[in-house]
This record gives structure tokens, C-alpha cells and sequence, in this order.
């Protein structure tokens, strides 16, 4: 199927990977267009760039959109709000690659100007910044594990990045040419590159050398996949599809596509999608992977009759080391080296009002609520994306060539016109029924609620004997509510107490001694309100500060209050940021001569401190499997935790 995507030429081009349905387009307009692979009609055109757009990427649920452009900005949009999310500013040169993060919001980006920057999009601020590539970064791509980045680029090399140690952990050489393409195999250890000097490489990451080169092909390979089991390579040629084995090297099988400019490849109800651009116009492709050998049965043409066959190895066995997901561990981590201030501060008064200029236009109303805001929906059971018609049978003696959806609609007159059902993408869980069910209590408390946990307010007030007496004086009602709850009373006013203890030793002391106070007072509730106020500036933690207030953090994180759990982890954030470098110095200084009291004394303190970070790691190791905000906020303190290891 054809679209007119663009007034002008198409420079970027990229398919949703959550359900090979969704499809995104970039042009020398400046603007990004969001369209449906089976429909001619662009849902949302997204505006703000001011020169043309020269990457994009979609997060993986498909909610997210990041862009980059030949000035070097990048947008991050949330589909869902239509609208700007983050501008981020940093690259001084055009955006070659962009990837997001399997988990977390995070955005690798990589340019003209040879730099790699790991991008925070919920904080605006730019993490890491790699150096080491001489030319353009053509292409990033995180590890399913979350800890690796791999970076593609003109100078014919392959660099892997360790992300909890803020370095580059391995170069790979050999190509040739060009290296335009990177992919990750979804399970093992092994990393997969295509190269305009017309070969394929499979990597082995745990020893670090090539498992095999295939070099055979007549044009360079623009595009990569492996199949979701990882039992074979998809890679995208001008003229055609090709899967191939890497043990030994072979050639499962090819499809002639004419599809030209292939841009991306995704994988969606066993078919694969692709997208391919020419000018101002963009073409997608189907093919049936049924119908596509995936395992030996007789090699094309890459195994010489006098070299032995060695077997294939079976689908689903692993000869390398498995990702542990959603690890983010490494086994040697050095210290990390951050940005400057100035590249993690928020962007400026500039870049706000760069992202009050940038709009969403809405070009299809009915379009965008069924995929974007399906929030009415009332859907016990999900829908299930169909797949696309499927093509019509080979004949005998002719090869196996890719159709466009809008041709396999035409060979079978039979089916239904093909229409999208992807309101599953962005759908929100089941509104639940009216049953009436037991009242359990949550694993985890949540910190913004209606109604006490476990509590029915109903229940504390004087049943209305008059049904026309439906109001209570104020009085009856609170005398009511606090019969037989003595306990309470007394708890809040013990609160109240010891929060006025507090301040009171903080009034005629200093804070170091308020903390002492609250952790004396053996009351985590006082602990808390006490950091949420000390959160806010910064510059009142010391070192001293620290000793004190980390075993109380270690507690925070492991209660089941949410608003504990959040207090904990930003106080352990700006202690990391503030203070875990001057730990790591000082502890790997060399021991000084003669007598110095003071150096002994914060010698002691770091000591301390870095004994009790250790354990704390250990709870966040635990929690960085969680999902949602707080898997994320874990795992965040997880990268910054990675020098104690």
C-alpha cells in the first residue's frame, strides 16, 4: 500500500514494535506523522521542529514518539495527550538514531557529531554522554536487559556501552564500510550488524570475538530482526527479504520484495511488516511468515559442497548466556562519570517556549480516539489485532515474492475489507463490575487515595432512623465518629507532639540535631515529614546528615506506604548525586602522613556510609523488577548505585 505521507521529501520512516500496525513518518516539512499501516489517512500530524525531522522512534507500548532533527533538537510526544512531552536540547549536529529504553523513560540518541547522549525524558536531563566514535552514530540499540547499548556508526565500527559504568565495555572491527544497522538477539548473548560493505555479522558477547560473516549479498543490508524466538535473522535488502542461520552461517531462505528504500521491519500476528520510502511517498509490505523456512531444510547457496554440515542447533536451546531481565547489574562497574551541570539542568525559558509552539494537529478525530483515547471503552474481554489478508498461494516452479496489503485484498474478493483493530494498544484495564467483593487489604498503600484503607465512612455514623432526615448536624456526627476511637486520638496527638519536639530542637539547634531527635522518637511518620522538608533544599545535607538519616531510608523503602517508599527514594537520590563520588575519593585515597583529626573523622563517616549504601543496594536490587513508577525510580537508583559494586 502506497500513502502520500509528505508535502515534501521523506527523510525517516519507523513501525510500531508493540503491534506492527502503528506507523510513524518524518519529512523535510519538519513535520511527524502519525499513520495506520492498513489506512490512507494520516491520524495526527505533530508539528515544532523547525527543520527537517531526521530520526524517529516509538517507545514500545506505543504511547511515546521520540523525534530528532537535522539542527540537532529532539521532541519527545505523548500520543495519548497530543501534545509535546519533552524538548530536549544537547547535539550539535543531525539526529542519526534515536531508541528508548526496554524499561524506564530513557532515550539513547546518537549524531552527526559523533556523540552518544542517554537521555532522562521524564526529567529533561541528559544522563551520560559517550564519546569514542570518530563519525555519524547511524544506530543505537538497547540490550533486552536494559544494561547495554550498541551504537552503529560510518566508521565501520561496533561499540558496546556499559550503561551502570558509564564506559565503553568493547569495540567490535571487521566491517568494511559503513555499519548501518545493530540488533540484539532477544535472548542470548549475541549482537547481530549490517554494513553497506554488503555483509552481515552475528557477535558473541560473553567472548567478545565474530561468530560468523555472511558476504554473499549483491547490495548493502538496510534493516535487521531477529524472529521473537530467536531462531533466525530477518534482514531487509533493496530487492529482498533474506533469513538467515549464524551456526554455522546460511541462508534459510529468500522473498523477492521490490520494496527499494526499506526503512524498518516489525513482527505482528506471524506476519512481518515492512515500510519503505521514496520521496514524498511511503510503501508498506507483508509477508506471510508461515509460509518462510526458519530452520534447515536445504541451505541457498552459503555452504560449499565440500565443507561438512554441521547441525543446526534446535529452536529454543541456547549454546551462550541468557539476559537476566530485568537486571541492571554488571559484574565490574567502574565509577560513573556524569555530565556537566549545565547538560543536567532543565532546559531553558527557550526550549519552554519551544514546546508551547509545537502542536499536535488532529487530521482524523475518529482515527485518534479509537487508537489513542479508547478511556470510555467498556471491554471485559480485549480485542485481538488481526492480521492483514493473507496472500495467495504460491504456484509451482514460481518464487515466493512479498504482496502489498492492497493487492492481497484484491486476490482474495471473498474477505471482509480489512479493517484495524488496535484499541488494545492503548486500552485502560476493565472497569471492574458491580459484584459486590471481599474488601482485602493492599500489598502496597497507595499515597493518593479517597477512603481509608479497609475503612467504610458509613459505617462510623448513626443510622438514619427518618428516611426524610437524610442530614446530620456536625456535632452529632463528629461526637459519633469518635466514640470508641480513643486510640486514634491519642496517636494523632502523639504525632502532633512529637513533630512540635522536633521543630522545637531545630528552632534552638540545627537540623543535624532535629534528626537525631525524630529517629529517637522511634516514629517513622515524624521521619518522613521531617525529609520531605529537608528534600527541598538540597543544601542543607551534610555528611553527618547522611550517618543518620540512611538506616531510616533503608526502612522507608521496604514499607509498604507509598508515600514512605517515595520520601525514601528521593532522599537516597540526592545523597547518591551529592555525596557518592566524595565517599568513592575518599576512601580510595591513599593514607595521609602524620596526624590529621579531621581527614580521620570523615574517613570514619564515609566508611559508615558506604557500609550501610551497601545494604541499601541490596534492597533496591530486589525492587528493580517492579513495574510502573516505582520499578522505574529503583532501577534509576540502581544505575547510580553501580560504583559500590
Amino acid at each position: 500500500e502506497e500513502i502520500m505521507a509528505h508535502s515534501s521529501n521523506v527523510s525517516s520512516v519507523v513501525l510500531g514494535k508493540g503491534s506492527g500496525r502503528m506507523l510513524a513518518t518524518g519529512g523535510d516539512d519538519c513535520r511527524v506523522n502519525i499513520w495506520s499501516v492498513s489506512k490512507p489517512n494520516c491520524i495526527m500530524s505533530l508539528t515544532g521542529h523547525t527543520s527537517p525531522i531526521e530520526s524517529l522512534q516509538v517507545n514500545p507500548n506505543e504511547k511515546l514518539i521520540v523525534a530528532g532533527s537535522r539542527s540537532g533538537s529532539i521532541r519527545v510526544w505523548d500520543l495519548e495527550a497530543a501534545k509535546v512531552l519533552r524538548s530536549l536540547p544537547g547535539h550539535k549536529a543531525n539526529i542519526c538514531s534515536l531508541h528508548f529504553h526496554p524499561f524506564g523513560s530513557f532515550v539513547a540518541s546518537g549524531s552527526l557529531d559523533t556523540n552518544i547522549k542517554l537521555w532522562d525524558v521524564r526529567r529533561k536531563g541528559c544522563i551520560f554522554t559517550f564519546k569514542g566514535h570518530t563519525e555519524a552514530v547511524r544506530c543505537l540499540r538497547f540490550s533486552p536487559d536494559g544494561k547495554w547499548v550498541a551504537s552503529a556508526a560510518d566508521d565501520h565500527t561496533v561499540k558496546l556501552w556499559d550503561l551502570t559504568a558509564g564506559k565503553l565495555m568493547f569495540e567490535f572491527t571487521g566491517h568494511t564500510g559503513p555499519v548501518n544497522v545493530v540488533e540484539f538477539h532477544p535472548n542470548e548473548y549475541l549482537l547481530a550488524s549490517g554494513s553497506s560493505d554488503r555483509t552481515v555479522r552475528f557477535w558473541d558477547l560473553e567472548k567478545f570475538q565474530v561468530v560468523s560473516c555472511i558476504e554473499e549479498e549483491a547490495t548493502p543490508v538496510r534493516c535487521v530482526l531477529f524472529n521473537p524466538d530467536g531462531c533466525c535473522l530477518y534482514s531487509g535488502f533493496q530487492d529482498s527479504l533474506r533469513v538467515y542461520g549464524w551456526e554455522p552461517e546460511r541462508c534459510f531462505d529468500v522473498v523477492l520484495v521490490n520494496w527499494g528504500k526499506v526503512a524498518d521491519l516489525s513482527i505482528s500476528n506471524n506476519q512481518l511488516i515492512g515500510v519503505s520510502f521514496a520521496q514524498s511517498t511511503v510503501s508498506s509490505f507483508v509477508v506471510d511468515l508461515s509460509r518462510v523456512p526458519k530452520s534447515d531444510s536445504i541451505p541457498h547457496g552459503l555452504i560449499r559442497d565440500d565443507q561438512p554440515l554441521v547441525p543446526p542447533t534446535p529452536t529454543g536451546s541456547s549454546l551462550r548466556r541468557i539476559y537476566d531481565r530485568p537486571s541492571t547489574s554488571c559484574s565490574k562497574p567502574q565509577r560513573v562519570k556524569h555530565n556537566s551541570e549545565s547538560e543536567r539542568h532543565s532546559p531553558s525559558s527557550e526550549d519552554d517556549r519551544d514546546e508551547k509552539e509545537s502542536k499536535a494537529e488532529i487530521q482524523n478525530q475518529e482515527d485518534y480516539k479509537e487508537i489513542f483515547q479508547p478511556k470510555n471503552a467498556i471491554c471485559r474481554t480485549p480485542p485481538r489485532s488481526e492480521p492483514f489478508p493473507a496472500p495467495p498461494e504460491d504456484e509451482p516452479g514460481t518464487a515466493k515474492e512479498a504482496v502489498k496489503p492492497s493487492q492481497a485484498a484484491d486476490a482474495q474478493t471473498s474477505l471482509p475489507k480489512q479493517e484495524l483493530v488496535r484499541t488494545v494498544i492503548f486500552q485502560r484495564p476493565p472497569i471492574a463490575s458491580s459484584t459486590s467483593l471481599t474488601r482485602t487489604e493492599p500489598s502496597v498503600i497507595p499515597a493518593a487515595r479517597n477512603e481509608p484503607i479497609g475503612l467504610k465512612a458509613s459505617d462510623f455514623l448513626p443510622a438514619v432512623k427518618n428516611q426524610s432526615q437524610t442530614e446530620l448536624v456536625d456535632e452529632e456526627a463528629m461526637s459519633q465518629i469518635r466514640k470508641g476511637h480513643e486510640t486514634m486520638c491519642v496517636v494523632l496527638t502523639s504525632r502532633h507532639k512529637n513533630l512540635d519536639a522536633v521543630r522545637a530542637v531545630w528552632s534552638i539547634s540545627d537540623i543535624k540535631n532535629s534528626l537525631d531527635s525524630a529517629v529517637a522518637i522511634n516514629d517513622l511518620s515524624v521521619v518522613v515529614d521531617l525529609l520531605n522538608i529537608v528534600n527541598q533544599k538540597p543544601s542543607l545535607w551534610k555528611l553527618d546528615l547522611c550517618t543518620i538519616v540512611l538506616p531510616q531510608i533503608e526502612k522507608l523503602l521496604q514499607s509498604k506506604y507509598e508515600s514512605y517508599v517515595q520520601t525514601g527514594c528521593t532522599s537516597l537520590k540526592l545523597i547518591l548525586q551529592r555525596f557518592l563520588p566524595l565517599i568513592t575519593d575518599i576512601l580510595a585515597a591513599p593514607p595521609s602522613v602524620g596526624v590529621d583529626i579531621s581527614r580521620e573523622e570523615r574517613l570514619h563517616k564515609c566508611k559508615l556510609c558506604y557500609k550501610q549504601l551497601k545494604n541499601i543496594s541490596n534492597v533496591v536490587k530486589n525492587k528493580s523488577g517492579l513495574s510502573g513508577r516505582h520499578g522505574s525510580a529503583f532501577r534509576e537508583l540502581l544505575l547510580l548505585m553501580a560504583v559500590l559494586d
